[in-house]
């Protein structure tokens, strides 16, 4: 298989021959490491991705959506623009998962204060019904995750990560699509 090196042979088993390596260079070391961490990427993307699998099924709605539900249930008379910056997503993004929320009836939006161009979002009981459903944690295992390494881990990470994202010139709007609607 491509991308998958086989173990040597072993000599004392019979009917097998030692496999003739040539000595490992320094480019081949670091062709293991990146292979190994590409191995480390495909492990973290499917556990999200098996995550938000579980909470589709158990919730019957995605993700992001139970996330944003979850939000709105912590933090009721939350505005949209607070929900985007609560879910690290681009205002957009926040308003398309609460227009898909008040449509199945899980949110509703009021009008209340003193600015009454703003919306107020609250929870209604069949959202509640749905949290009740879907497996924790509700923003993702990956965040969850994140928040229980040490400060320096994070940096050191982050830092790391940047030179990765400038090397495939990633898009940066990327960066506030959530996982679940990958």
């Amino acid at each position: 298989m491509i991308g998958v090196r086989q173990p040597p042979r072993d000599p004392e088993m019979p009917g097998t021959k030692p496999k003739q390596r040539k000595p490992l260079t320094s480019e081949d070391n670091d062709l293991d490491e990146a292979a190994l961490v590409l191995r480390q990427f495909r492990q973290i993307l499917n556990t999200v991705r098996v995550h938000f699998q579980q909470v589709e099924k158990k919730a019957g709605i995605g993700g992001g959506q139970v996330w944003a539900l979850s939000v709105v249930g912590e933090r009721p008379g939350i505005g949209v623009s607070e929900l985007a910056r609560a879910m690290d997503v681009h205002q957009s993004t926040a308003s398309n998962l609460v227009k898909t929320l008040v449509e199945k009836a899980f949110i509703e939006t009021r009008r209340e204060g003193a600015d009454r161009r703003a919306v107020q979002l609250h929870l209604r009981p069949q959202g509640l019904k749905v949290l009740r459903r879907a497996p924790g944690p509700f923003a993702g295992v990956l965040p969850q995750a994140l928040r229980t390494l040490d400060g320096p881990s994070v940096r050191r990470l982050r830092k790391d990560l940047a030179k990765l994202i400038a090397i495939l010139h990633a898009d940066e709007k990327a960066g506030q699509i959530p996982l679940s609607e990958m």
